[in-house]
């Protein structure tokens, strides 16, 4: 019982727990950045393909 005690004491006392939250902060907001980039560019390559299909001729 008493090492486990020392483990969470030293755990708390510790720097890892911090970073490893610190680090799961960051990938969020990688990851809301990129999927707010990947949407905006989707929208856009969506668009200028549907311009470019409306102009091809169809051939008979």
């Amino acid at each position: 019982m008493k090492a486990l005690k020392e483990r969470i004491h030293s755990f708390m006392v510790s720097e890892d727990g911090p970073t490893a939250t610190e680090y799961a902060v960051m990938l969020a907001l990688i990851i809301i950045v990129a999927l707010a980039a990947i949407t905006t560019l989707g929208d856009k390559v969506k668009n200028i393909f549907t311009g470019i299909d409306s102009k091809l001729e169809v051939p008979s």
